[in-house]
């Protein structure tokens, strides 16, 4: 990796295709971030066409975006964690139970705001 600092629009440009690099490794080698599109690209009208006005069709789509950050930077965790050895250690398995945990609230959050949306419109 080159030592040079990069700034301005060198900067951005390279950080794109960092960024589309982690989608493509995530999209390859992470189940629960292929169903957690999937899910995105089927909710995401839906959530348009439940959500009563931009502030609510901006909750519902942001809380399932939400879900895909988490699960990144979880994914992101995990990969570091593996990477320093595939060995047992309950650290390595706190820090993996706890990114687990985290992709659970983030689900959870969307299922609050899903859910309380939905049942305004009952």
């Amino acid at each position: 990796m080159s030592e040079e600092k990069l700034d301005g629009a060198a900067h951005f440009v390279k950080a794109f295709f960092w960024s589309m690099a982690g989608f493509k490794a995530a999209w390859r080698y992470e189940a629960a971030f292929r169903q957690e599109v999937v899910a995105l690209v089927v909710m995401v009208p839906l959530g348009v066409w439940i959500g009563d006005g931009a502030v609510e069709q901006a909750l519902l789509i942001a809380s399932l975006l939400f879900v895909l950050v988490v699960e990144l930077l979880n994914s992101a965790m995990e990969a570091v964690v593996d990477r320093i050895g595939l060995e047992h250690h309950p650290l390595s398995g706190r820090a993996k139970d706890l990114g687990s945990a985290a992709v659970f609230v983030a689900l959870s959050i969307t299922g609050v705001i899903w859910g309380l949306i939905i049942l305004t419109k009952l």
